[in-house]
């Protein structure tokens, strides 16, 4: 028998076998060019979180962020607050400078008059080129979390036929923060099966107990309060006294918490560069 050598055609940095695989051409490593600049250092991430006089916030908060720079070491992490702590947003700002851009991504679970209001106002009130990212819900990391607290709270491994949950979020006046947090609910009630009733704190309805009620009446005698907070305060104590049943713990430094983070902050960062490209192809 003869043996045959197979050959392959090179096309840049590339070799094509007659197999069809490619394979990386070997060669001497690049270097940069004497005098090229250097590269553009990534923006930094500023985390927006709302504030409480409850001292357990600012200490998951801080843990939070902690775990978002484990996860990302080079990247430029900062920590701003709407009010009640220290240091506020607009301090953290002011500490930027003119010539440091940064994304600005809000520790809030849905979209609301924080988010579409507050934020871009103390952010435009600086000459720092800043972004403001989305809000962490609703999406399917958020509910990642979510379901983990509730296992960790007890929520049994077979789904019980009386089984029900009820969503607890801060509420909103703001239609887009119900329908955010009402998509949560739905996403969630996917992930275990069975139903997710969304209710709120404050200035929205329904409240957690009666939530809790009006699922009591459909007959679901094992109802939980999933906690849709990211860290202890006066709305979650509260929503938890109202769970007939179990109830999980705030989001907090749960790991999907900080990807989440990071999610916003790439996915802000894609919006802008296609947004550039697209404003270059206009003639």
């Amino acid at each position: 028998m003869t043996a045959t050598t197979r050959t392959g055609t090179r096309t840049g940095g590339t070799t094509r076998t007659a197999a069809g695989t490619k394979a990386r051409a070997t060669g001497p490593a690049r270097t940069a060019l004497p005098g090229a600049p250097a590269p553009t250092p990534a923006p930094a991430l500023v985390v927006v979180a709302h504030g409480s006089r409850d001292p357990r916030a600012l200490s998951t908060v801080r843990a939070l962020l902690g775990e978002v720079r484990a996860l990302r070491p080079a990247l430029p992490v900062h920590l701003g607050h709407i009010e009640l702590n220290e240091p506020l947003l607009p301090d953290t700002l002011g500490a930027l400078g003119d010539a440091e851009p940064a994304v600005l991504v809000p520790l809030l679970l849905s979209r609301g008059h924080h988010v579409t209001r507050d934020i871009p106002e103390m952010a435009g009130a600086f000459p720092a080129r800043t972004r403001v990212a989305a809000p962490l819900g609703p999406h399917p990391l958020l509910v990642d979390a979510l379901h983990a607290r509730l296992l960790e709270a007890g929520w049994p491994a077979r789904v019980p036929a009386d089984g029900a949950v009820v969503l607890a979020s801060a509420g909103s006046r703001d239609p887009q923060s119900r329908a955010g947090t009402a998509r949560t609910a739905t996403h969630l009630a996917a992930r275990l099966g069975v139903p997710v009733l969304p209710a709120y704190a404050s200035a929205a309805a329904p409240t957690v107990p009666e939530a809790v009620r009006a699922l009591t009446a459909r007959g679901y005698r094992r109802v939980a309060v999933a906690s849709c907070f990211t860290a202890p305060g006066r709305f979650a104590t509260e929503c938890a006294a109202a769970a007939p049943w179990i109830v999980s713990a705030p989001l907090g430094t749960h790991p999907a918490m900080a990807r989440l983070l990071l999610h916003r902050y790439d996915e802000a960062l894609r919006t802008v560069g296609t947004a550039a490209r697209r404003a270059a192809l206009v003639p």
